[in-house]
């Protein structure tokens, strides 16, 4: 029997296998230099059963890590509407996001791990800045410091909120966050 392109004789999960294959490439390259090619290679199936089961590198690598947001579907949220807002969507995306435990929990656990292991670190940050900061940056023709500046400023309030759980920030209301930190954060994007 001749076997079809993209298609391995083996289990039926075969996005589970492309998904652990990604979680090992992405450990071990780091976001930017792992390739759909190279992941494809790992789970032993073609690239273009990759690209069947995942639009894009970054959308695998939101998957994989299991991130509550896919710059695939962020991106757009953050950019449509008044420049002006840009700030507010962020403040209000990320915090309206983390406040549900079930997508706050693996976005804390990859913070915690950045924090304490270089290489995951390292991936993070190719990812971050790749596929979400740098991407915007360059929409909105912001310099990449103002954006990563911006990034630091949530990244701190989510670990001041969920990780040290500092009171009164970690039992404040999302609205009244989003009203006091969005003026400060849209002031990163305004050039």
């Amino acid at each position: 029997m001749k076997r079809r392109p993209g298609r391995r004789p083996g289990t039926a999960d075969t996005r589970g296998e492309i998904l652990e294959a990604a979680k090992r490439v992405f450990a071990e390259k780091g976001f930017d230099k792992a390739t759909v090619r190279g992941i494809a290679k790992e789970a032993k199936v073609d690239p273009a059963l990759v690209h069947h089961y995942f639009d894009t590198k970054e959308g695998m690598f939101a998957e994989a890590m299991r991130l509550p947001m896919n710059p695939d579907e962020v991106i757009p949220k953050i950019l449509e509407g008044p420049r002006e807002q840009v700030g507010e969507r962020i403040v209000r995306l990320i915090l309206t996001v983390t406040a549900d435990p079930e997508t706050r929990q693996p976005m804390l656990a990859l913070l915690r791990s950045a924090m304490t292991n270089d290489e995951v670190a390292a991936m993070f940050r190719s990812f971050i800045t790749s596929a979400l900061l740098f991407r915007v940056a360059d929409t909105l023709g912001v310099p990449h410091l103002r954006v990563e500046a911006a990034f630091g400023q949530m990244f701190g309030v989510l670990i001041g909120r969920y990780i040290l759980q500092l009171e009164p920030l970690a039992s404040a209301d999302v609205e009244d966050l989003v009203e006091l930190l969005a003026p400060t954060i849209q002031r990163y994007f305004t050039v």
